[in-house]
């Protein structure tokens, strides 16, 4: 049960952070997941199709999962856009299991890549 507070803290620590640094605090973990792929992208702001921006939400959900020794960056293609591979099977979890995994690793990612103490 601690881990779940923790995990809930944590979590709105962090949409505070985002709220406090880009102005707007995003909606769910979609809308993080999002900002993640456009910073791992590195093109900046701009204007995504709709398929781009299916490819930000996967570049994100790798690049997350990377910190648990699921996937590893494979390469970035012509256009720079990255490829990530497969190494490890994710678990079986049910959609909460599977939020809060990614909730955990997108933490990770922001305490790695940012800095963020939380």
């Amino acid at each position: 049960m601690t881990d779940d507070v923790n995990l809930k803290e944590n979590w709105q620590t962090l949409l505070m952070f985002l709220k406090q640094n880009l102005g707007k605090k995003p909606v769910d973990l979609n809308g993080v997941l999002f900002i993640i792929g456009v910073q791992e992208l590195g093109k900046g702001k701009k204007f995504f199709t709709k398929e781009e921006k299916q490819d930000l939400m996967h570049i994100a959900i790798c690049k997350v999962l990377s910190y648990g020794g699921y996937y590893v960056l494979d390469g970035v293609d012509a256009e720079g856009w990255p490829h990530w591979k497969l190494i490890k099977p994710l678990p079986n979890f049910d959609l909460l299991a599977q939020e809060n995994l990614l909730k955990h690793f997108v933490i990770e990612y922001f305490r790695t890549e940012v800095g963020l103490h939380i």
